[in-house]
């Protein structure tokens, strides 16, 4: 009777609305990470040269903000954002199948429709990801036949750097030449009068939104498809936490999640032992700095360290998750991170506007003459009350609707008919 009370009440507490709600906090939570690490890039908006450096009023702070970013926040929360629509994949093509509909087609054309909104979220910042997730999302749909352990082989080899050993070795036979590792250097005037004129120069010497929008959709475009897909890879381990979501959603991890305390426990220790252990083993071997930018091979010992620091993120990202998830469901801090769970539910209209309200901040046709000034420990607050100002509009929102504005276009036009809006 105590069990069936307990699993009852665990239930309550985590399924809403057919809902697992611990995955809407948690995919709330993973954008405040990305918001704060987005702030501090300027949202991809670095106008060189158009302001006085002013000197920083918090300099210690400043220093403690710059670690926490690169160690705790940079890439390991948009992991976990990633590692989540691998899973929503999981969910809407396991309902479908219980409903005895066959959901693959139609996701194709959802994540036709989810690629053009990462288009014109492009347009804004050029580091927008939705139009790569809608690529990567085609392939899942290809890989979701495929056996769960085949799955985990194939997350396994690309986690280990496969594609880049692969790049490496067809390097090394078709054009044999000294690997060269290079310091990251400043572009000199002789250098920039050199090169190509590119819509970026444009955009800064004439700032204005169609400069922009001109600039991100070519020039920014290709920046960031190289961030993605080249030595650094970042786009690889992308897609190995959006096969890993789909698996962890077919062994129904959360869907019983709150009925393992001491297993959630056991896993946040594991995962975080195992980051900790990786980050060490990656900080014993040379340091090697590396412009991946400029398409120079990298030696081996930097490969290596390339597949430790993405085993060293998947884990800490999953050390976070875990601690969420323990915290969630807790009592009375539960209570608290439950408050993300209508942000979460936005997320695709949160993330957005993310993006083109930091453009708008950072530009200097926007408010870039001001916000571009400040330092690390200013952008983290404006960060941090730009996500609460948008968890209390979701909240409010979700009151009076059902979705978020961009949740309901995307459903609406999934099924090329107008969902029910107002609640």
């Amino acid at each position: 009777m105590k069990f069936a009370l307990a699993i009852f009440m665990g239930q309550n507490q985590t399924v809403k609305d057919n809902r697992i709600t611990v995955i809407d906090a948690l995919r709330g939570f993973a954008l405040l990470g990305v918001v704060l690490v987005h702030m501090q890039q300027h949202y991809s908006i670095f106008n060189f040269g158009a302001f006085t450096p002013t000197e920083p009023a918090f300099p210690v702070l400043d220093e403690w903000i710059g670690w926490l970013t690169r160690n705790v926040l940079m890439g390991r929360f948009i992991n976990i954002f990633a590692f989540l629509f691998g899973m929503s994949f999981f969910i809407q093509m396991d309902r479908a199948a219980r409903k005895g509909v066959d959901f693959r087609q139609r996701f194709i054309w959802r994540m036709v429709i989810l690629f053009l909104i990462g288009v014109v979220g492009s347009a804004f910042y050029s580091g927008d990801i939705l139009s790569f997730y809608a690529l990567f999302g085609l392939v899942l749909v290809l890989l979701y036949p495929l056996k769960t352990r085949v799955l985990v082989v194939v997350t396994s080899l690309i986690l280990i750097g496969a594609p880049r050993w692969i790049s490496f070795g067809y390097d090394k036979i078709a054009a044999p030449r000294e690997t060269t590792v290079v310091a990251n250097a400043p572009e000199t005037e002789r250098v920039r009068a050199e090169r190509p004129r590119q819509m970026a120069d444009v955009a800064q010497e004439t700032p204005s939104l169609a400069n922009t929008i001109k600039s991100n959709l070519t020039d920014g475009r290709m920046r960031t498809l190289n961030y993605q897909f080249n030595w650094g890879g970042r786009g690889y381990l992308t897609f190995a936490l959006f096969i890993l979501g789909l698996v962890v959603g077919r062994i129904r991890f959360f869907e019983t999640v709150h009925l393992h305390t001491r297993r959630n426990i056991s896993l946040f220790v594991s995962f975080a032992a195992g980051a900790w252990v990786i980050g060490r083993m990656n900080g014993l071997l040379p340091q090697e700095h590396t412009s991946f930018m400029q398409g120079i091979t990298p030696s081996a010992t930097a490969l290596f360290r390339m597949t430790l620091n993405d085993v060293n993120m998947v884990l800490f990202s999953a050390a976070i998750t875990m601690g969420f998830v323990i915290l969630y469901h807790m009592k009375g801090i539960g209570k608290c991170l439950n408050l993300l769970t209508p942000y979460g539910r936005m997320g695709l209209t949160n993330y957005e506007a993310q993006g083109i309200i930091g453009s708008i901040i950072f530009s200097l046709w926007g408010f870039g003459s001001i916000f571009g000034r400040w330092h690390a420990t200013e952008l983290f607050c404006l960060g941090i009350a730009f996500y609460i100002v948008q968890v209390v509009f979701s909240r409010i929102w979700l009151t009076y609707f059902k979705y978020g504005p961009l949740e309901w276009f995307w459903r609406s036009a999934t099924y090329l008919k107008w969902q029910p809006f107002r609640k």
